[in-house]
């Protein structure tokens, strides 16, 4: 089967990327993967890197969430999948974005999360095409769509 994208969304505090490209891999699937900026400092200090200090920390977020989306949105509209990864440990209100986003552009979507966030998601996993509590499931799940003839 032809290239598909896949865009990996969310949590960054772990390597549930890793564990799901070099399942991909081993698979011998062709997948292109794209997220967003996962150094957290990078992503945060971008705007006043390089447009400058901030006096008030909205202007500083604010200046680093629109760069940020530039790529976010690029990514997610070229994505053939996108992947939303919740974590337990902070809120991924950006993930959430993401989740609506892609679910508005009609984009096939996959979250991830441990059953104990199944209802706080139940709304934006009710977006989803489907619901995958390990980043081994999304590869069967990519394998699957792939190679099946």
């Amino acid at each position: 089967m032809s290239n598909w994208s896949v865009y990996l969304s969310g949590e960054i505090h772990t390597d549930w990327r890793e564990t799901i490209i070099n399942g991909v891999q081993q698979a011998g699937l062709t997948i292109e993967f794209t997220s967003a900026v996962t150094d957290h400092a990078a992503s945060d200090d971008v705007g006043e890197a390089i447009l400058g200090k901030e006096e008030s920390v909205f202007w500083r977020d604010h200046k680093a969430a629109k760069i940020n989306a530039i790529r976010t949105q690029k990514a997610i509209r070229e994505a053939d999948v996108v992947v939303v990864r919740f974590g337990d440990k902070y809120r991924q209100w950006n993930a959430a974005f993401d989740a609506g986003f892609a679910s508005a552009l009609g984009k096939s979507l996959i979250t991830l999360h441990d059953d104990a966030l199944t209802h706080p998601l139940k709304e934006v996993n009710g977006a989803a095409m489907t619901s995958a509590n390990s980043a081994e499931q999304v590869v069967e799940i990519l394998t699957y769509l792939l190679k099946q003839k």
